[in-house]
């Protein structure tokens, strides 16, 4: 029987929505609540929230290149498995001891199965369907996540109205099973070896970020959008690891009956999304993406909004104004991300792009590693309230970054300089 059943082989895309699915199920269990796990039954303090979100990234940023052999070499379904599987056994741990050392670890073991994700999946799904159906199926598969991610809040409240552990050992549970159901039925009938000089290694890497150095401080506009992408990490882990201490610590939330705390988190995310997608699909509609100098005025009112409601929702002094500030810090996230990218495509040509991009998110990495610690300092030595102004007014250089852009070479609407 379990030969027949590992003799099955799934079309590739239906798997490939079931894989994206759950993931996104499973993610969204998890983090729907556990933040308030790690402050209220963890007790960690501000610079120790902050340290378990920075070795999540140190872990990504530095086994990049090792995890990614395995798909380029051994196996894409290899690397999707492993990546799963450690990602779950990550959830288990964090879930299972509520102590500062074993999040630690659960960090190191989670940045292990998310590098063994990245680029592994689209890779294996390209490979199986071909790239001129990828594009449908990143997108259909785009739209499964968000509709499961979203019922997940609901799960994530239940189940965390047993316990917080349950919904983490839950998640954790959801992505184990599914390294196993892939280890059984996950075809890989298209994957061929690179060549060992096509290869991912340490010296490609220097080779690549090299080149790309080098193509970067050739173009001031490039040189703008990695400093820009600096500092935005540098707010931004601060603010993600902090925001949830705030709320619990400085105040007393509107009662929901026995689940009080879980159900506003989970009310706060189900909010948070739609409204989000909502601002994204506005900006698509109204702005001509093609036009650098509008896409840059945007970006500078997008921060001017997100600067803003972060200081709303660290000064406000009622449930209803931090929640305000919140809901639009986060609206504003998520509208800055698909302009930095075209942003950046406006001025970057399609055989370096890659590379380019790379180093802009080694760019963010960096920001998030090296602000992350100094904002969880300032928290520890003062307040949370203190250390996510701190993060907010982290974002003021960005407006000089957009500012210069727009006085030179930002009025360019081509690609190059």
């Amino acid at each position: 029987m379990l030969t027949r059943f590992r003799a099955f082989r799934p079309n590739a895309y239906p798997l490939f929505l079931l894989m994206m699915a759950v993931q996104s199920a499973a993610l969204t269990t998890v983090f729907t609540i556990n933040l308030v796990y790690q402050v209220r039954q963890v007790g960690l303090n501000p610079l120790q929230l902050v340290l378990v979100g920075t070795t999540l990234e140190l872990t990504a940023f530095l086994m990049e290149i090792p995890t990614g052999v395995v798909a380029d070499v051994y196996s894409r379904r290899l690397s999707v498995i492993l990546g799963f599987l450690l990602l779950g056994v990550g959830f288990l741990v964090e879930g299972s001891l509520p102590l500062f050392e074993a999040l630690l670890v659960a960090q190191v073991i989670m940045g292990l199965g998310y590098t063994f994700l990245s680029g592994a999946t689209s890779a294996w799904i390209v490979d199986e369907i071909g790239p001129e159906r990828a594009g449908g199926a990143f997108l259909r598969a785009s739209q499964v996540a968000q509709v499961t991610g979203f019922l997940a809040i609901f799960v994530s409240v239940a189940l965390a109205s047993i316990s917080l552990q349950t919904a983490i050992i839950a998640g954790g549970l959801l992505l184990v099973l599914l390294a196993g159901l892939l280890a059984l039925v996950m075809p890989e009938r298209s994957f061929q070896r690179r060549q060992a000089d096509e290869r991912e290694t340490w010296r490609a890497l220097f080779s690549t970020l090299r080149d790309g150095i080098s193509l970067i401080r050739a173009s001031q506009i490039l040189v703008l959008i990695m400093l820009a992408t600096i500092i935005h990490g540098a707010f931004s882990e601060g603010f993600d690891r902090l925001s949830v201490a705030h709320i619990l610590e400085n105040f007393s939330l509107p009662p929901l009956g026995s689940i009080n705390e879980i159900a506003w988190f989970g009310i706060i995310s189900a909010v948070s999304m739609p409204l989000s997608l909502g601002a994204t699909e506005l900006l698509r509609r109204r702005l001509d993406l093609s036009d650098g100098r509008l896409v840059a005025k945007t970006l500078m009112l997008v921060y001017v909004v997100m600067i803003g409601s972060v200081l709303l929702f660290t000064l406000g002094e009622t449930f209803a104004l931090i929640l305000l500030g919140l809901w639009l810090t986060q609206a504003a996230r998520q509208v800055r991300n698909p302009l930095m990218e075209a942003w950046i495509n406006l001025y970057v040509e399609s055989d370096v792009r890659a590379t380019v991009l790379s180093i802009q998110g080694q760019a963010d990495a960096f920001g998030q590693i090296a602000g992350g610690p100094v904002v969880g300092a300032v928290g520890l030595a003062s307040s949370v309230r203190t250390a996510i102004s701190v993060s907010g007014l982290i974002l003021l250089p960005i407006l000089l970054v957009f500012r210069r852009t727009l006085g030179g070479v930002a009025g360019a609407n081509s690609k190059g300089d």
